[in-house]
């Protein structure tokens, strides 16, 4: 920075016609108009030094930017570029200045797209997306989410265009492996549901078995049964078409037909009929009940009747105890949910085995289940007369892979998977210690 000169000397001697004083007056302003050219030239190298701040803080945001940033003029001829887009292209600032965005672009279509967003007269100020693809440093196409947004002169009119893109191909990518990952985790959380539902069913084979071996038994002893009414029938009609032949007398047919008792199997007949079709009907109806509840679930929602649902589970539960449990059921009438119907019956079997296991070791051991139907809303409530939920563990009673159980009993993750099912189903299902002792869970589901 210059320093201020001293003041400017007086001449030796005075002008001739012109006095000291005057010639004081002019020195003095003189002086003041040199002060104030000093004070002109400070005030312009701090703007310019301002200036090269300004231009530095832009280069450097301009640099640092990962998106794409092209400024053009009227006609599409670049007038700068950012280094991201250097970057991409493979070439420096210098040679892409004064060439044309469109010698940029990968194709046709991304060429008629700028071009037509570039002389769009009525361009938004807020800009447009579009998106193009731009030629990368290989000649490959890269795709880009563009923003093209009208550069506005002084004068008002529109100069120029800049455009902002962001590469969407690494988006892209993070978007598949997203959502395949997402698609992974459903697969899982099916294959854990069913793990579940399995490590379910299998407490229950016991049951199955003795719930199966009633109408087996009786079919099978229905069909010896019939198998000897059989051979009866083949000996008394073998001796009517002897009769026939050799004009036996009536009385020999008579002795024979009371022999075999041919009255009391023909009115025996339709009643073994009937009991083989109701056990083979039984035995159906439970493999049919099994594989419901073993098959994986549609996604697809339908009616449901909840009190089958309950009813059904209770049933199964209770043939897989080896000690039987006191269930006190209250249906209170007819209602229907929107569901899957085999996982609210998981999701009752699942509670009603907890139910079940914590009264194990009470002397007399009871259930109670009832259903009630209010504004709208179904409420299951189960409740046990066991030793109830510790107070510790009742924040955790649905986390994964939580049990109170030993080792080998329970794997933790019934009730976390019965949690998860109800809320996809759009309803609420919460635990507490009931007034009276014991837990008691409350199942809350949106009316059909």
């Amino acid at each position: 920075m210059n320093e201020k000169h001293s003041r400017i000397p007086l001449p030796a001697a005075p002008m001739e016609g012109v006095d000291e004083s005057t010639w004081m007056d002019v020195i003095q302003k003189m002086d003041e108009v040199y002060t104030r050219l000093i004070d002109d030239e400070v005030e312009l190298e701090k703007k310019n030094a301002e200036l090269e701040q300004s231009q530095q803080f832009i280069f450097s945001v301009l640099t640092s930017m990962s998106d794409v940033l092209v400024v053009c003029d009227a006609n599409g001829l670049i007038e700068q570029a950012n280094a991201a887009l250097c970057e991409l292209a493979g070439r420096p600032e210098d040679q892409l200045r004064g060439t044309q965005l469109y010698a940029l672009l990968a194709d046709a279509s991304s060429v008629a797209l700028a071009r037509a967003a570039m002389d769009k007269a009525d361009a938004p100020r807020a800009g447009e997306a579009i998106e193009l693809n731009l030629l990368d440093r290989q000649g490959q196409a890269v795709s880009v989410d563009a923003n093209c947004t009208p550069r506005i002169g002084g004068n008002g009119r529109r100069v120029g265009t800049v455009w902002v893109g962001r590469p969407t191909a690494e988006l892209k990518r993070a978007y598949h492996e997203m959502r395949a990952a997402h698609e992974a985790l459903k697969r899982t959380q099916q294959q854990l549901l069913h793990s579940e539902k399995m490590a379910s069913l299998g407490q229950l084979v016991a049951g199955v078995a003795h719930e199966l071996n009633n109408p087996i038994s009786f079919v099978l002893g229905n069909v010896h049964a019939l198998r000897k009414y059989c051979d009866r029938l083949q000996t008394y009609i073998t001796a009517v078409h002897a009769h026939a032949h050799a004009h036996e007398p009536e009385p020999v047919l008579q002795a024979l037909r009371q022999m075999l008792r041919i009255e009391h199997l023909m009115g025996d007949l339709p009643s073994l009929i009937e009991g083989t079709l109701e056990g083979a009907q039984r035995t159906a109806d439970i493999e049919h009940g099994l594989k419901r509840f073993s098959a994986m679930d549609p996604e697809e929602r339908k009616p449901v009747n909840l009190i089958e649902v309950i009813e059904r589970a209770i049933h199964w539960v209770q043939k897989g105890r080896a000690t039987p449990v006191e269930v006190r059921w209250q249906p209170g009438g007819q209602c229907m949910v929107m569901g899957s119907a085999g996982q609210l019956q998981q999701v009752m079997m699942n509670l009603l085995q907890n139910g079940f296991d914590a009264v194990g070791h009470s002397p007399s051991p009871r259930v109670w289940v009832s259903v009630e139907v209010a504004d709208g809303q179904v409420r299951v409530a189960l409740r046990d007369n066991g030793p109830g939920i510790a107070p510790e563990h009742l924040l955790r009673i649905f986390d994964p892979f939580f049990t109170t159980k030993p080792v080998g009993k329970g794997t933790g993750l019934g009730l976390s998977i019965s949690y998860g099912i109800v809320e996809q189903h759009g309803g609420r299902l919460s635990a507490r210690n009931a007034a009276g002792g014991g837990a008691e869970f409350l199942l809350e589901l949106p009316q059909a």
